[in-house]
């Protein structure tokens, strides 16, 4: 019911789960065509998780219940994967609840799963970092070889003891939530060390700004956010250490 509104009617069709999964996964196999078509390497997007649900733990999911999760993911996306690296494209993952993969040990995971299989990678989104507590610096370093894409996106708490990290189905712009999406450059997000870190793995890809703020205009705070980013942009590696002058001989 919550994709209705957000799949083309091709892929809805009469709305029975299983077969809008299964023309959706048609719909990625030709995403992945069409990029190659013009010339795109990397496509980001989200795989779903059929274990989500078992969240909370309760009533106890078994261990075997979430094994069958990541086998379920990884019969749906090897077919999938075939393809995009029949065209020679890549998929991103976006590391965010609801996933397979939402944090620093589902990630692993989910890697594990599909084999470390090299089309498939992360699309890197702090905001989604910040309000479970999670070390954004330390996921960059960590999983180097899988940053395929970065998104410049925000987020802040405001966790005062009756606000929680689950929003309380509360809207975005609600202050009682426990934490909402921000323009970049207003949350709590650690910019510059993670451009720092992006620079020492080496990471020359795109840095999207996805704009999301529900307090903010965003006329106002997109190109704001565009040269909150392009300022970071100026935080390359020197093409020499600032102590490799000691090491010469005069």
């Amino acid at each position: 019911e919550r994709h209705h509104d957000i799949v083309p009617p091709r892929v809805w069709g009469d709305g029975d789960a299983e077969g809008v999964r299964q023309r959706a996964a048609e719909d990625l196999k030709n995403t992945a065509r069409f990029a190659a078509k013009l010339g795109v390497k990397t496509v980001t997007g989200f795989t779903g998780s059929s274990i989500w649900k078992y969240v909370a733990m309760f009533p106890p999911a078994s261990d075997a219940m979430i094994e069958r999760g990541y086998a379920d993911f990884a019969e749906r996306w090897h077919p999938i994967l075939d393809v995009f690296e029949e065209v020679g494209v890549r998929f991103a993952l976006e590391v965010h609840p609801s996933e397979i993969a939402y944090d620093y040990w589902t990630a692993k995971k989910t890697l594990e799963a599909i084999g470390h299989r090299g089309s498939f990678g992360f699309n890197f989104d702090p905001s989604h970092f910040v309000w479970q507590q999670l070390d954004a610096v330390a996921f960059v370093l960590d999983f180097a070889d899988h940053i395929f894409h970065v998104h410049c996106k925000e987020s802040t708490t405001n966790l005062d003891g009756r606000n929680g990290v689950l929003g309380s189905h509360l809207s975005w712009d609600n202050p009682r939530r426990g934490w909402t999406f921000v323009s970049t450059g207003h949350g709590d997000v650690p910019w510059e060390p993670l451009f720092r870190a992006l620079n020492a793995i080496g990471y020359d890809g795109p840095t999207s700004v996805e704009w999301e703020d529900a307090g903010m205009d965003r006329l106002v705070g997109g190109p704001e956010a565009l040269a909150f980013v392009r300022k970071l942009g100026e935080i390359t590696p020197p093409h020499q250490l600032f102590d490799a002058a000691f090491s010469q001989k005069g």
